[in-house]
């Protein structure tokens, strides 16, 4: 039986979204044949999901490390970008973002694709409504209002 990592959904062809999974959930992602993982939260992901990763050939991009002291510190512009940097890439598809519960930190990058996308912003905020429950940031839904696109390119 397949079991998805929880959180779990299709952001796009080839492009996935959930929180960190377990090993229940890895037959489940090896039929996707991930090339690309962007991994952001600040703590290290687990330990079986990282070995998981390197023996499956999956580059695990670990950005949450880079700008953050804790995990209740909000995401960063500077990480924002970096993971919008590798979903911009062809290349690094079928790709999957997820952070510890695939709520706030990949909610917000997955809105700042949808901006990009040209997205409406009420469209987008729903779809992070969806994700993270009765748990909402307001800080990260103007995060992802004020976000600057042009950043990116």
């Amino acid at each position: 039986m397949l079991v998805p990592p929880p959180n779990f959904g299709i952001v796009e062809e080839n492009l996935y979204r959930s929180g960190q999974p377990d090993q229940l959930n890895f037959p489940f992602l090896e039929k996707l044949n991930l090339k690309t993982i962007i991994w952001l939260a600040p703590e290290e992901p687990d330990l079986a999901f990282s070995e998981f990763c390197k023996y499956q050939g999956i580059e695990l991009h670990h950005l949450g490390v880079l700008y953050q002291t804790n995990a209740s510190d909000p995401i960063t512009e500077q990480v924002v970008l970096q993971a919008l940097h590798y979903l911009v890439q062809p290349s690094t598809y079928p790709a999957f973002v997820m952070c510890n519960l695939g709520r706030h930190r990949t909610g917000t990058v997955v809105g700042c694709l949808r901006k990009l996308q040209s997205w409406n912003l009420s469209s987008i905020l729903d779809e992070y409504r969806r994700y993270a429950g009765t748990k909402v940031r307001v800080m990260n839904e103007q995060f992802i209002e004020l976000f600057d696109v042009e950043l990116v390119f």
